[in-house]
């Protein structure tokens, strides 16, 4: 394993404005803070040549290359080609256009295979599905472990099997899936994979090619950009899908799911969150000649280190306690989590603590966090707030987790 040199992390938060001191944000897997450098692209955007892209004369054709560029930015950094990605307002359209696209290609008495451990997005359309005929399937997790296993998926594999729908990382237990060795099995049943990976990609590098996914989803608002959708497809299902868009785009693969197509300044600005990673890569490596992806998964194992080493203290703390149930793995090893901790507070109502947190400047989340099935599975429901959610990025800090830390110390 490569030996990755220490996060500088008074570099990581001089990028980003809003970490001057006053909070500690650590609600991150509901939507990190912007990079400065996304700020400068989608304002500069908007100031200069906020017009109709692509037509004849200069600016518009300007305003068309940037918002190209940031197309072509996301697409690189996930190992895509450009017409396989589709940027949408967010994964929750995103699942809604492609399901709406690839109905057509379902009978009744088809199955298709969901889980209780996913967001709502990658979950409840396909399960209203149902109304065309198809059998939707539950794939459970395992509570011990907060993952999915591929032994459960085995059982409910038939040749009937159509779609698989599932999360790289859950956005409640942190639990990373074994994506390529899930993808194996159910391409082997002869069906699609079809992946939330919006809590998985704001910590490591993704790589759509090599994990041989059918669809891919991520949420540029969760890595530091602009608050849209990514979707990658592979060609192959894009060129048979039904088109959403108007008709002359019919060959359009990138935009043909999309209805109206994507927004222009916040495409644009999807160029700084590249320009963000570059300039982390360069302050941190030496390399100049890896191509971005291959920067982007560098990136991935620095900031891995570093998330280990801030959350060990937490989940020491949160461990030890006798009145405080911590959901997921209890280990904070990267390869098998990512540093999202939801826990409960015995007796104790989790949206008062965090109302109360708020108050000593603390920014973290309660509730079911779009995933009501998962907190169900796992023994609760929302009457006494949900769950309690501390989830970092590499922008957070030791002294972060030490302000948390003492604050609920006071409280718990």
């Amino acid at each position: 394993m490569q030996n990755y040199p220490d996060l500088d992390v008074d570099f990581v938060r001089n990028q980003f404005s809003a970490l001057n001191g006053e909070w500690a944000f650590m609600e991150n897997a509901g939507g990190t803070l912007t990079a400065r450098q996304v700020v400068h692209r989608v304002q500069d955007y908007m100031s200069r040549i906020h017009v109709q892209p692509n037509h004849l004369y200069r600016p518009s054709q300007e305003a068309g290359q940037l918002i190209e560029k940031g197309h072509n930015a996301i697409s690189q950094m996930i190992g895509a080609d450009q017409d396989e990605v589709i940027i949408s307002p967010n994964t929750t359209a995103s699942v809604l256009f492609l399901a709406n696209s690839l109905r057509r290609w379902f009978s009744a008495g088809d199955e298709i295979i969901v889980t209780n451990l996913d967001h709502e997005a990658n979950n409840g359309v396909w399960r209203k599905l149902n109304e065309f005929g198809l059998i939707i399937k539950e794939w459970h997790f395992s509570k011990d472990s907060g993952a999915l296993e591929i032994d459960s998926l085995e059982s409910l594999l038939t040749s009937k099997t159509r779609m698989v729908c599932f999360t790289h990382c859950s956005n409640i237990t942190g639990a990373i899936n074994d994506i390529p060795a899930l993808v194996s099995l159910i391409h082997h049943a002869g069906a699609l994979a079809c992946v939330d990976g919006v809590a998985y990609a704001p910590h490591r590098g993704v790589d759509v090619k090599s994990w041989d996914v059918d669809f891919y989803l991520c949420s540029l608002y969760k890595i530091y950009g602009p608050h849209l959708g990514v979707l990658y497809a592979k060609r192959e299902h894009l060129e048979r899908a039904a088109n959403n868009n108007h008709s002359f785009l019919e060959n359009k693969l990138s935009l043909k799911l999309n209805p109206g197509g994507p927004n222009h300044e916040l495409t644009c600005g999807i160029a700084g969150v590249e320009d963000y990673f570059l300039d982390l890569y360069k302050h941190h490596f030496t390399s100049s000649e890896n191509t971005i992806l291959e920067k982007i998964i560098d990136l991935g194992g620095l900031i891995s280190k570093h998330e280990e080493v801030i959350s060990k203290p937490l989940v020491d703390f949160l461990s030890i306690k006798r009145n405080v149930t911590l959901f997921g793995p209890s280990s904070v090893d990267s390869k098998v989590r990512t540093p999202i901790f939801s826990f409960v507070v015995e007796g104790r109502n989790s949206a008062e603590i965090v109302k109360t947190l708020d108050q000593e400047g603390i920014g973290i989340g309660s509730g079911h966090f779009y995933a009501p099935r998962c907190l169900e599975a796992l023994g609760h429901d929302s009457s006494e707030g949900g769950f309690i959610r501390v989830s970092l990025v590499h922008y957070n800090s030791k002294s972060d987790i030490m302000r948390l830390i003492a604050a609920l110390e006071k409280i718990i």
